[in-house]
Order: structure tokens, then C-alpha cells, then sequence
């Protein structure tokens, strides 16, 4: 007969159905729409001050000192002064200037409000000087430290499961238009917090509602200020055609492709940033001349824009695409490596997100196959960045929608295809990334030695 068990038990979970009921929940979905206005708001007002600071600094400057154009050496002291200015603010300023890149991608806590200053001005160093990150992981950060400050400013000492939702709630509607869609970004923050079990509605409504009203507020200020929404898009994307056999063999070859590229780079990136952290100032200063050493070979040797290189290559997705029967083999052999070489200086030195320079680098791997007997170009396109995102990102399931979603309507058609690609790559990552060492066990004591130490 089983003995009943005594004493203190532990507290039962919370039943989600009876919290979405409550008014304490209704009141925690007011305060995150009201939190999604102010807080697109500024993710809107980041991302315009990087869009024109950009061709600023690459374009403007330099005609204003006199010159003909850009001069072919410009990026040297741009992303020179760049290095410095990062390195500055991830010195001196508290939050070390954000998330580490070359760790990977990872939704972690809204930061404290007196980190946002080191980490808006590491980011505007990084962006806008030409270094191969993006936004979003800024953004993310920003966001979710906007919406918590603002929930201690009205209430001092929130309760800390209030604090985190309406924190996460910020971080939605600053990436609410940025990927392209809402919900895509709901995915992207869901699948890297590991968000699910029967809590997920609970904490992702209140994030899906912010999001959907920064959304509307960056078509909004988008139209009334004549800048556009600075979402990921592709306004002419070919005819993809029906899956075909030799197709899937190509999804295996990118797949594992990628993941040796990719695990390669985060391999580097991850070495150099050892070296980084012992002279902050002059390593990240010696990275930011290795990016532009790269962007001007890479012009020097095909005759392209040093901005393929530079920069995260969001904006240049769509051009890439459009042109893309411009690249010649040579050219997007090297665009490959240079980009690629560019995002791990970057990755190991700078601060911002990792998901667009690994979308380009796979997109300009997809494009090089492509060139291949029995390949089209739309499935290697989509197939390249769903599996450098997968090897790059570690999100199996984000890295499909980012593929398929961004190519629309076509998407449904090589989606297999990019299930296939990315399946292959997060698993041959995992098997072709080294296992963290485990800490040494301290070796046992010898009997009849003690604690303490003997005497003299």
C-alpha cells in the first residue's frame, strides 16, 4: 500500500486558459499595443537615420571634399573610424555594446535602460560605416528595452513575468516589418527563445498584437514620410519551376556546402574575437580595414560596387537578384569569399544581427550552383539562404520562412526543396561543430588527507 507523502508541495503551473480570461490579461494586451506605437516608432526612426546616413558618409562626403565620385580607396578610413567608434562605446559605455555576434543569434532579456546608449551608437557605428552586420538584433534589444523602461516608469517595481512579456512585446514591434512580414519576425523571436508548451499563447498574443500595430505604424510613417517601410522584399522574382530530381541532389550539396561554409566562418569569427577582447581599440580598428581591404578587391577584381561587400546586404537582395545574369562565375566566386570573409571580421570585432549577410552570402552561393547543369536559379537562390541561415542561425524552421516567404508566391513551389537544403545543413552543423570542452573534475582527496591545510 503506498504511503502518502507529507509536507510542503510544490505550486501547480498556472492554467493558461484562466489567465487569457482575466482582466489582469486584457489589461497586459492594452499596454502592449500602447507599447507598439512608441516603440516602432523609434525602431522606424533607427533604421531611416542608418538609411541616410549610409550613402551620406559612401556618397556624399566625398563629393563634397572635392572628389569625382567615390574614390576606390574610400571604405579604408571609414570603416576605420568605424572600428574606432564601436570600440569606444563597447569600452567605455555599460552593456558592451549589445549581443556578441559571432555567438549566434539569441532572443535574451530586454536590456537595462542604461545600456541603450552603448548599444544604439555601437550599432549606428557598425551600420553605417559598412561593416557586413544588420539591424535586428539592435532592434531587438532596443525594443525590448524601450517597452520595459516604459513599464517601470509607470509602475516602479513591476512584477517580473510583466516586465519580460511586455518586454518581448517591444521586441516584436521593432522587427514587426523589418523581415518582410509580422509574423515571420513572431517565428524568429518564438523559435530563439524557445517559446512553447501551453504558456506560448499566453506570452506570444501580447507580442503577435504589438507587432501588428508596428507594422501599421511603419507602413504609416513610411508613406507619410516618403521612405518606405525598410522591409526585406523582392519586387521581381523569376518563374520558379516544378522540384525535379536532380534538384534534391542539389538541396544536399547546398546543405552541406553551406554548412561547412558556415560553420567556418563562426570557427574564425569566434578565435579572432579572443584576440579582439584583449585590445579592443586597435584589433577592431585592424577588422574594420580587413572589411574594406575586401569590399575593394572584390571592386578592383570585377568591376563591381565595393557595396556588395560592404554593408549587410539587406538592400542589396533585390538588385542582386534582379542583375544577377550580370555575375559572371568569377565574380560571384569572389563575391563569396569576400563577403563571406568580410562577415567574419565583422562577426568577431562589430555589433549587430547575423541574418542578412548570411541570407546574401547563401544567396550568392544559390546563384554560383545555379550555373550548374540541372539547377534553376530560384530554387538555388532560396536553397543557399535557407541553409546559410540554418547553419548560421541555428532556427531550422525561421530559416524556411525566410526563404520561401521572401520569394513569394514562388516560394510554395521550391519549398521542398528548402525543407530539404535546411534539414541538411542544421544537422551536418551540429555534427560539424566542436562540443564546448567540459570542465576538468577536481581530483578526489587521498584518504587521510583533510580539508585543511597541515600545519608547519
Amino acid at each position: 500500500m503506498p504511503v502518502a507523502r507529507t509536507g510542503p508541495t510544490s505550486p501547480s503551473p498556472p492554467d493558461p486558459l484562466t489567465l487569457l480570461r482575466s482582466r489582469a490579461y486584457l489589461l497586459l494586451l492594452v499596454l502592449s499595443a500602447l507599447i507598439g506605437v512608441p516603440v516602432s516608432a523609434a525602431a522606424f526612426g533607427f533604421l531611416a537615420l542608418v538609411g541616410k546616413l549610409q550613402p551620406l558618409l559612401y556618397k556624399d562626403l566625398p563629393r563634397s571634399l572635392g572628389f569625382d565620385g567615390t574614390p576606390p580607396w574610400w571604405p579604408l578610413p571609414l570603416l576605420a573610424v568605424g572600428g574606432i567608434l564601436t570600440a569606444l562605446t563597447i569600452r567605455h559605455l555599460p552593456g558592451n555594446g549589445g549581443h556578441e555576434p559571432s555567438a549566434g543569434f539569441k532572443a535574451a532579456g530586454p536590456p537595462a535602460p542604461v545600456e541603450l546608449p552603448g548599444i544604439f551608437l555601437a550599432a549606428t557605428a557598425t551600420l553605417c560605416f559598412g561593416a557586413v552586420l544588420g539591424p535586428e538584433a539592435p532592434l531587438l534589444a532596443l525594443g525590448g528595452g524601450l517597452a520595459a523602461g516604459a513599464v517601470r516608469m509607470i509602475k516602479r517595481n513591476p512584477p517580473e513575468q510583466v516586465s519580460a512579456v511586455l518586454g518581448a512585446a517591444g521586441s516584436f514591434a521593432a522587427v514587426s516589418s523589418l523581415l518582410g512580414s509580422p509574423l515571420l519576425g513572431a517565428f524568429l523571436l518564438m523559435e530563439a527563445s524557445g517559446l512553447g508548451g501551453p504558456m506560448m499563447a499566453v506570452v506570444l498574443v501580447p507580442g503577435l498584437l504589438a507587432a501588428g500595430i508596428g507594422a501599421l505604424i511603419f507602413v504609416g510613417l513610411g508613406s507619410w514620410t516618403g521612405l518606405g517601410t525598410y522591409s526585406l522584399a523582392l519586387h521581381d522574382v523569376p518563374e520558379a519551376t516544378r522540384p525535379t530530381a536532380a534538384e534534391f541532389g542539389w538541396a544536399l550539396v547546398i546543405g552541406l556546402s553551406a554548412a561547412l561554409v558556415g560553420v567556418g566562418i563562426r570557427w574564425l569569427a569566434v578565435r579572432l574575437r579572443t584576440h579582439v577582447e584583449r585590445r579592443r581599440l586597435p584589433a577592431t580598428v585592424v577588422l574594420g580595414l580587413v572589411v574594406a581591404g575586401l569590399a575593394i578587391g572584390y571592386a578592383e577584381g570585377t568591376g563591381k560596387a565595393a557595396t556588395d561587400v560592404l554593408y549587410s546586404g539587406q538592400t542589396a537582395l533585390d538588385p542582386f537578384l534582379t542583375h544577377n545574369a550580370a555575375y559572371s562565375v568569377g565574380a560571384l566566386s569572389l563575391l563569396v569569399l569576400c563577403k563571406g570573409l568580410a562577415y567574419c571580421a565583422s562577426l568577431s570585432g562589430f555589433r549587430g544581427g547575423p541574418i542578412f549577410p548570411a541570407m546574401f552570402v547563401g544567396a550568392a552561393g544559390g546563384i554560383l550552383f545555379s550555373h550548374l547543369p540541372g539547377l534553376s536559379l530560384v530554387a538555388g537562390f532560396a536553397m543557399g539562404i535557407g541553409a546559410m541561415s540554418a547553419t548560421m542561425l541555428g532556427l531550422p524552421l525561421v530559416s524556411v520562412l525566410l526563404a520561401t516567404l521572401l520569394i513569394g508566391a514562388e516560394g510554395l513551389t521550391v519549398m521542398p526543396l528548402v525543407i530539404v537544403a535546411v534539414v541538411v545543413s542544421y544537422v551536418a552543423t551540429a555534427r560539424l561543430t566542436p562540443r564546448p570542452a567540459e570542465p576538468k573534475p577536481e581530483p578526489e582527496p587521498k584518504p587521510g588527507e583533510g580539508s585543511s591545510p597541515r600545519r608547519q
